[in-house]
């Protein structure tokens, strides 16, 4: 009787998923094996050997000699760098152990509970980049390209560890007692394995979601874009003629910590973050161009104002959220006590953040010039993600709040560009 009624609990805390996203099983099974193949793609095709130029009717005779040669196969997979990769997984674990950081709870789940996440991304960061300029002062830059010339491996061993912890999410899931994501109970393996069945997978304290969001392949892509410049400073003859910066945000509130499991879908983003984010740093580190004052000028506006709009926009909402409202901000309120900001950034578009992402994307591409259309692949794969992003939230706001999101997009209309989309 005791199990019957555990199992009754179970089942009403964790409902039945009865709606796919992404065309269901077989959209995820796809997406599980096309983001592979495109970042080894990216990987082949804007290399210095293969120029960075699309050549699509020839795409199809190259995969073929490649699928056929079993030496391709054997170059995927490098040891060493395999091992200074999940080296550095432990690093980032390491540190977040045992620097220190602020206890900050999360939302409240359906349990009733609120998660405890400890905020130390950025000494992680900072730690980081200390070792590497450490590393990169006492023994010159060349100490410091191994990412550029081992990239290949690099991309092997972070899509291994990518579909290693997604296994291991997916099986964990089943043991008693765990939160599911609403959307990753379907029941059919692939669906769930992709949008991942447990809500907060943790190894002890460890919140695997949010750890993998911030440290891992973020604050790799800062090394790895570094590296790239190391590399072009070894063939240019010094370190003082390029730069690179990044930045950090906090993610409590956003849709993959509170709604998305965690499966392959973030997994993936360990892997796909630092080696396809930093193809243009790559590019550049072998391909020569020289920018104008007008045109760094240009990229700089660029960059600084979808800063500005990113950071402005998310202070808007954040101090809002807490009770603060300095601007005097509109909103609606809608019948359950929710309330939408309808003025400021957040009465021109529904999401000013992705606007000032997408302009940040853009910055960190033009300085390729427009020699090939490969270097935009960052911009217009966040267009498109952050589009699709945007449909999701639409989906979940509008069964969570029914006609007062009508209400609501009538009085913001546009969803990411002002006056466009």
């Amino acid at each position: 009787m005791e199990s019957s009624n555990v199992a009754v609990k179970d089942a009403e805390l964790n409902p039945r998923t009865t709606t796919y996203e992404f065309l269901g099983p077989p959209g995820a099974l796809f997406i599980i094996s096309i983001v592979p193949a495109v970042m080894y793609a990216l990987c082949f095709g804007c290399s210095e050997a293969a120029g960075c130029r699309p050549n699509l009717p020839a795409i199809p005779r190259q995969i073929a000699a490649s699928l056929s040669d079993p030496g391709w196969w054997k170059g995927l997979w490098d040891t060493e760098a395999t091992l200074i990769y999940f080296a550095w997984y432990i690093f980032c674990v390491v540190a977040w152990a045992i620097l220190p950081g602020d206890r900050v709870e999360g939302t409240t789940l359906r349990t009733g509970e609120k998660k405890t996440y400890k905020i130390n991304a950025f000494s992680t960061f900072l730690l980081s980049l200390a070792l590497t300029a450490g590393i990169i002062y006492g023994y010159g830059p060349q100490s410091f390209t191994f990412l550029y010339e081992r990239w290949v491996g690099f991309v092997t061993a972070s899509i291994l560890l990518a579909f290693v912890q997604a296994t291991y999410c997916y099986g964990a899931s089943f043991r008693p007692g765990k939160l599911l994501a609403l959307g990753g109970n379907s029941g059919n393996c692939v669906y769930d394995f992709f949008i991942g069945r447990e809500l907060n997978p943790s190894i002890g304290s460890l919140d695997l979601k949010y750890f993998n969001e911030l440290r891992p392949g973020l604050i790799l892509w800062v090394l790895v874009n570094t590296s790239m410049v190391c590399e072009q400073a070894v063939r240019r003859g010094g370190l003082d003629k390029v730069t690179d910066s990044m930045w950090l945000a906090p993610l409590f509130t956003t849709m993959d910590i509170t709604t998305d499991g965690f499966g392959f879908m973030l997994a993936i983003a360990i892997a796909w973050e630092p080696f396809t984010y930093s193809l243009q740093a790559r590019y550049l580190a072998y391909k020569h161009i020289e920018l104008g004052p007008g045109w760094v000028t240009a990229i700089l506006l660029t960059n600084l104002t979808g800063y500005y709009i990113f950071r402005d926009a998310n202070g808007e909402k954040n101090g809002f959220r807490n009770g603060k409202n300095p601007k005097n901000l509109q909103y609606l309120t809608t019948a359950s006590g929710s309330k939408l900001l309808t003025s400021g950034w957040w009465g021109l578009c529904q999401h000013p953040n992705y606007l000032g992402d997408l302009l940040m994307a853009l910055a960190w591409s033009l300085p390729t010039g427009f020699n090939t259309p490969i270097t935009y692949f960052y911009v217009c794969f966040f267009a498109v993600l952050l589009a699709h992003r945007q449909r999701r939230d639409d989906e979940k706001c509008h069964k969570k709040y029914g006609k007062d999101w009508d209400k609501y997009k009538k009085l913001v209309p546009y969803r990411i560009i002002p006056y466009i989309y």
